[in-house]
């Protein structure tokens, strides 16, 4: 029976991550995200404070000009509201839309 050597699956993870998109806009960015995200975070935000109905319940976060929204709300409406909002906003290149719904 052949044994693994320890380097194997380290060359295995090594190469996983570098596939992955964050890990490659990190590089492309660093740490600090790319310019430009924290500005469209912030315009995301302003327009959802716009609409009470989402305001406080969903977070935003931007890599790249993709915007992740995070967070829960109690009608599919707020959910479509939020995403609809947020495509709108300049510089937004996707929505990924994690809202779940609270019961």
């Amino acid at each position: 029976m052949r044994k693994i050597t320890p380097l194997y699956p380290l060359v295995c993870a090594i190469t996983l991550t570098g596939t992955l998109h964050g890990c490659a806009t990190y590089d492309k960015c660093g740490a600090g995200g790319c310019p430009g995200d924290s500005k469209i975070t912030a315009n995301v935000q302003a327009q959802f404070a716009q609409h009470a109905e989402i305001g406080p319940l969903v977070e935003v976060q931007t890599l790249d000009g993709v915007v992740y929204l995070n967070g829960q709300v109690t009608q599919g409406l707020q959910r479509d509201i939020a995403e609809s909002v947020a495509r709108g906003t300049p510089g937004v290149v996707k929505v990924v839309d994690n809202i779940g719904l609270a019961k």
